[in-house]
């Protein structure tokens, strides 16, 4: 399936691991252009959270592929909710927004979304809110496999230090008390995992550009990516 010249127009694609900060980054240049920003991780955590729900065992891949199947995602703006969130997410018509961002899921998602009918049917979904155009998509294998053509691709990264910190700093706010010393480890594995992975291996497209967001703010990031669209 290929996404008609106009369409690629108004398609950014932003990879990036964990933590990184391509998000808050993606969100930003949204809002600055009028897009619309479809964080595609929290489709794979939906699909997740949904199992763990069902009690559905997440080495399962059977079983998971038919949980990505069975529900329905939507990825919605904020809204009138004022409670910090970048855009609403509901499964089968209920706002999980938050729940998407619990430590079980983070766990566990990394190995749902390397079985290749999950990523499979995400992919589809993740196409068709590509063809509404005006869309900042941020993911890990948005430039390689969902929007391979689209016109400005952006790989977003960061230390693993200062991912795990920044991860940290959101679980204190979020009410949960995980050691940084757990997240780190945490955020180290799901790199092992997302990079190595057969189908859909996290890496920069080759006509990306990389953007290390260590030292520096996302509005930062975001004057520059600006800067390059302009160029």
């Amino acid at each position: 399936m290929k996404l008609d010249s106009k369409t690629l127009e108004a398609v950014i694609a932003i990879d990036g691991p964990a933590a990184s900060g391509k998000s808050t980054v993606g969100w930003i240049l949204a809002n600055s252009l009028g897009y619309l920003m479809i964080d595609t991780g929290c489709m794979y955590r939906a699909v997740t959270l949904a199992a763990l729900k069902r009690r559905v065992s997440i080495e399962d891949e059977v079983a998971i592929s038919r949980v990505a199947q069975e529900i329905e995602i939507e990825i919605l703006p904020p809204g009138a909710a004022d409670d910090g969130r970048m855009y609403t997410v509901n499964v089968d018509g209920v706002d999980v927004t938050w729940e998407l961002r619990s430590p079980d899921v983070d766990t566990n998602v990394s190995l749902v979304s390397s079985y290749k009918e999950v990523r499979s049917e995400m992919v589809r979904q993740q196409r068709a809110f590509a063809e509404s155009g005006r869309v900042v998509m941020v993911g890990r294998d948005i430039g390689t496999v969902v929007t391979p053509d689209a016109p400005l691709k952006l790989f977003i990264t960061a230390s693993a230090e200062e991912r795990a910190r920044r991860r940290w700093e959101d679980r204190q706010a979020q009410g949960h008390t995980n050691a940084y010393e757990i997240i780190l480890e945490d955020v180290l594995r799901r790199d092992k995992i997302d990079s190595s992975r057969q189908i859909s291996p996290l890496r920069p497209a080759d006509d990306a550009i990389v953007i290390d967001t260590t030292d520096r703010t996302p509005e930062e990031i975001v004057q520059h990516i600006l800067a390059l669209r302009v160029s």
